[in-house]
């Protein structure tokens, strides 16, 4: 298991300077349909690196985390089978989008992604998630 401190988790994709919030996103969403490739839990913890000092400050260590992304609210997320995003609603410093994905068992649920880019740390001008609410 990763330390809590582990930040970010080394074996998965960081924010980059270039993506925008949709492609933040679809790398999130990328990771998580397929989660355990190239190893267990690899869409999870790409998601804990793309969330925002906030978010991880709200969820805690990356195993809690984790939990939360095994939870009922959240389990459509990982290994999903399809993902329908809406459009992007993007102001200066904010974007949201709705994202409609069909679980592993054919359960649907949607999410709403809320982005920024990170004003500090080793991902400053990355776009980061900052929560993902169930509508």
């Amino acid at each position: 298991m990763n330390d809590p401190t582990d930040y970010p988790i080394a074996s998965a994709p960081t924010p980059a300077p270039d993506d925008g919030p949709a492609a933040a996103l679809r790398r999130q969403l990328d990771a998580l349909a397929d989660d355990d490739t190239p190893i267990d839990d690899a869409g999870i913890e790409t998601a804990y690196n793309f969330a925002s000092p906030a978010a991880r400050r709200r969820t805690g260590s990356y195993e809690r985390f984790a939990r939360l992304f095994r939870s009922p609210r959240y389990a459509p997320l990982v290994d999903h089978v399809e993902a329908v995003t809406g459009p992007l609603e993007r102001d200066w410093n904010d974007a949201t989008r709705r994202v409609t994905v069909t679980g592993p068992g054919g359960r649907t649920r949607t999410y709403e992604f809320r982005l920024s880019p990170a004003t500090t740390g080793p991902f400053r001008n990355c776009w980061q998630t900052d929560a993902v609410v169930v509508v």
